[in-house]
């Protein structure tokens, strides 16, 4: 199975959600899944990666040899990202059902509220007087919890502030951050899970 990750900013994204989303696939039962991260064309923010004219061009570049689309973007505390995500689904499914032959499946998940949380999720090392809902719910979740804690970890002056270090260390503790993301990592997973299931 071939997955590809359409990402809002992938320089930054990149080494966060590729390790977790590798994770997810083991978990699945899919261990041999490659994963890999769409670069080109390159999108500049969840604007640019919930349009439907880049996700068609990417669609047509990449149909052929993917199985899996996965868009993943932050929340930030938009409560209509989700139905923009629902409405791209639609159309993009419905765009593969017609062009392809073989079942192919596009997936979109909005991060709450920024993709680093899933990174945190699988920290056991964060301060103790975070309590996690709070977290989950700061709409700036990247500056308010995030670089704190790679700086905690002496981690800022890594590349990309250490999220792939630290990304790395999260995904071996998937169950942990899929139990402490209920609300996009179980979605991502339970949908990945019942295509699976129905494209056998």
């Amino acid at each position: 199975m071939n997955v590809l990750i359409i990402l809002e900013d992938f320089v930054n994204d990149e080494s966060m959600v590729l390790p977790i989303v590798k994770a997810m696939m083991v978990a699945i039962g899919k261990p041999k899944a490659r994963v890999t991260v769409c670069k080109n064309p390159r999108l500049r923010g969840h604007a640019e990666a919930l349009r439907w004219e880049k996700i068609q061009e990417i669609l047509e570049r990449y149909g052929g040899m993917t199985d899996m689309f996965l868009v993943c973007v932050d929340r930030d505390g938009n409560e209509d990202r989700r139905a923009k995500l629902d409405g791209l689904e639609k159309k993009a499914q419905k765009f593969l059902t017609e062009k392809y032959q073989s079942p192919k499946k596009f997936l979109g998940e909005n991060a709450w509220q920024e993709l680093e949380v899933w990174v945190l999720a699988g920290c056991e090392d964060l301060p103790k007087s975070w309590k996690w809902s709070e977290i989950r719910a700061e709409e700036k979740s990247k500056k308010g919890y995030f670089v704190q804690f790679a700086e905690q970890r002496s981690l800022l002056e890594a590349r990309c502030q250490g999220r792939g270090i630290l990304a790395e260390e999260a995904a071996k503790r998937y169950d942990r951050i899929r139990q402490r993301c209920p609300e996009d990592i179980q979605e991502i997973e339970k949908n990945i899970r019942q295509w699976c299931e129905l494209s056998q």
